[in-house]
């Protein structure tokens, strides 16, 4: 991918990720947020959701996992707005992701997911701010790329948006719809609407709403 095309993708979530902001507080780059404490707060949750436990039996959840890590990417992405624009050499590096290495065993991909993931929560843990070379390692491990984590961030956006519209902030959403979180809901919405392109946040939020409140 070029760097201009990763550029524009960066814009456009860095405008996303503002306007969300200031939904949730309009002074939100003035008011000292502890956006590291949250990205090592979903790492443990990521791994929840990926299996770490050696007593039972775990499988993946995947999209879960992805989401956390996009949930994640919310954060670093306000701490990195919050110090100045995104530019060039942000998108330079994310566009240069390579894959781990496929020929490896599953375990051992797996083992290297969870090291990654350890290694983000202690970097921004070590600097009390986020660490983009960890961030990228993770996206690499799992694997993931820089298209489907600009999708994916779409996606959450939407979700993130619904949700302080609905009272998140006061208390009053219900994160669990006909038995199951929003996230969940979420993943199936995403792979309904795959082959739409024009107003799919639109589209998506509507969607959100139908199931929401049926």
């Amino acid at each position: 991918m070029s760097t201009e095309n990763a550029l524009a993708m960066l814009h456009t979530m860095a405008q996303m990720q503002d306007e969300h902001n200031a939904l949730v507080h309009p002074q939100w780059r003035d008011q000292g947020h502890q956006y590291y404490r949250a990205v090592w707060v979903e790492c443990a949750e990521m791994l929840d959701h990926f299996g770490w436990k050696w007593w039972k039996k775990q499988n993946p959840d995947l999209d879960q996992v992805k989401l956390e890590l996009v949930d994640i990417w919310h954060f670093g992405l306000s701490e990195m707005l919050r110090s100045g624009p995104v530019d060039e050499a942000i998108a330079a590096q994310l566009s240069a992701i390579e894959a781990a290495d496929l020929s490896a065993s599953a375990d051992v991909r797996a083992e290297h997911f969870r090291l990654a993931i350890e290694q983000l929560a202690a970097a921004c843990l070590a600097t009390r701010s986020f660490d983009l070379s960890s961030f990228k390692l993770a996206m690499a491990s799992l694997p993931m790329d820089l298209p489907e984590l600009y999708s994916m961030y779409i996606g959450k956006n939407i979700l993130n948006r619904f949700r302080q519209n609905n009272g998140y902030k006061s208390g009053e959403y219900r994160k669990l719809w006909q038995g199951r979180e929003d996230n969940e809901h979420l993943v199936e919405l995403l792979d309904e609407l795959s082959d739409v392109v024009e107003g799919l946040p639109d589209k998506l939020y509507a969607c959100l709403e139908a199931r929401y409140t049926a």
